[in-house]
């Protein structure tokens, strides 16, 4: 059983893992979730989080996995990076609109 200061050390190696796809996926990608977020809105987001979901539906309940380079943890780790790329667009959002009022 995993103690709590290892689940803590854990949870700060899947961060520096989840920075490293993220910075690797921008690049590959032109920022391509940023650009649709400013476009789309929140609703973007909502959108490849919930085709992730779909998956991690998918894969947990017996569906054969065809895409051999994403797992149930792949799928995992893109939609919390997902989630977070979502909170900094929205901080993006917000700052944007306080320097409106200045």
């Amino acid at each position: 059983m995993m103690k709590n200061n290892n689940k803590f050390d854990r949870h700060k190696q899947l961060c520096e893992e989840l920075n490293e796809v993220y910075k690797a996926k921008n690049i590959a990608y032109g920022d391509s979730f940023g650009k649709t977020f400013q476009e789309l809105g929140v609703i973007s987001a909502v959108t490849r989080m919930y085709d992730k979901f779909n998956r991690i539906k998918a894969l947990s309940t017996g569906a054969e996995n065809k895409v051999m380079d994403e797992s149930l943890k792949d799928t995992f780790k893109d939609m919390a990076n997902y989630c977070l790329m979502t909170l900094i667009e929205l901080e993006i959002q917000e700052q944007r609109g306080s320097e409106d009022v200045e």
